[in-house]
């Protein structure tokens, strides 16, 4: 669950990175190309020795995000 702050209450988020872990690699790009839009990549989707595909981006909205598709069984 989540909500937004009225502008007298709100910060800038610090500290964590919202996680999505997904099962498809197609499925991760689409994700992730949508939260980057208007945002900051800061690591390109991409295979890593841990998933087959792994991505950090801040949203439009300063949010930070982790993406992780698993690698296949």
């Amino acid at each position: 669950m989540g909500s937004d702050a009225p502008p007298d209450r709100y910060s800038q988020p610090k500290g964590f990175c919202v996680s999505i872990g997904i099962d498809k690699p197609a499925e991760a790009e689409r994700i992730f190309k949508a939260l980057a839009e208007k945002g900051t990549v800061q690591m390109e989707l991409q295979q890593t020795f841990w998933a087959a595909r792994f991505g950090m981006l801040v949203d439009r909205f300063g949010i930070p995000w982790m993406i992780n598709c698993q690698q296949p069984a």
